[in-house]
């Protein structure tokens, strides 16, 4: 592998960039799914497993009072994409250390192997969204179903939006790992209260309804996944779409891959003496 990722003709620093991270990216997903008889099938099956549960725990034990109906499209809008962030942000915590050796020899940028999970995992959830289209077109047979709006529309963005965020907080965590061996399971943990803290099984309108926690909602505002969230749930749901949710989600986003680049810049020779 290494020797195919130097071997190239002279080209564009970008350009050679951009062939080295689809060969990487390409790579994992054949790698990933090579003895699957399932195939792609299991990048959703997690996803759909969690939504059926919840579906059912919200829908069928107790009086559901958050979210909109139908209850199973408005979960997989934004289970889908956190499902992408997840496994983007947990995979990073091994990016060095899993293939060491490859990194060592090869002397492409090395923000490709934080980048390359983002990517792969990004395909897998963009081949995922005819699950979403499917649980609408059966919600039209029922009392409630679901409509798509003009805001669709924004679904590129969000996922721009969300690539640029999990991205940057994978340079971030990447690096450290290597010297805090500690770290990963402390993001493992982090997500799992991400997972609860963010408008996933919930809806930000929601929050609005609270008594006596006003302020609830505005804290929310600062999870930079609340207003990616909501460009995917709009498609849907245009009510719970908040611009300045977005806004801040933007600036934030933009800031941790700031960030990440930094602390990957920082520390990435050391990372190198260290794997």
């Amino acid at each position: 592998m290494s020797a195919v990722l130097q071997a190239r003709p002279a080209r564009s620093a970008f350009a050679r960039y951009r062939h080295s991270l689809w060969l990487l990216t390409t790579r994992d997903l054949k790698v990933r799914y090579s003895t699957s008889v399932l195939g792609y099938f299991w990048s959703i099956l997690d996803p759909l497993v969690m939504a059926s549960i919840y579906w059912f725990v919200f829908t069928q034990i107790f009086q559901r009072g958050v979210g909109h109906e139908p209850y199973i499209v408005f979960l997989l809008t934004a289970l889908l994409p956190w499902t992408w962030f997840n496994g983007a942000v947990s995979d990073a915590t091994r990016a060095f250390t899993r293939e060491a050796k490859l990194i060592r020899s090869t002397k492409i940028p090395r923000t490709i192997w934080v980048a390359r999970l983002v990517l792969s995992k990004g395909i897998e959830f963009v081949v995922s969204i005819p699950v979403i289209i499917f649980f609408a077109l059966l919600s039209l047979a029922s009392a409630d179903p679901a409509r798509l709006h003009w805001e669709v529309v924004l679904v590129p963005v969000a996922i721009v939006m969300q690539a640029i965020l999990t991205l940057g907080i994978g340079l971030i965590v990447a690096p450290l790992v290597v010297f805090f061996r500690d770290l990963e399971r402390a993001v493992k943990l982090g997500l799992r209260f991400l997972f609860y803290a963010s408008p996933i099984v919930w809806g930000l309108a929601d929050l609005e309804g609270l008594k006596g926690l006003p302020a609830l909602r505005y804290v929310a505002g600062f999870n930079p996944l609340s207003g990616i969230l909501s460009l995917y749930r709009a498609s849907f749901f245009p009510k719970e779409l908040n611009w300045l949710d977005v806004g801040m989600s933007a600036i934030m986003s933009i800031a941790i891959l700031a960030i990440g680049l930094l602390v990957f810049q920082r520390t990435i020779k050391t990372v190198l003496k260290e794997i």
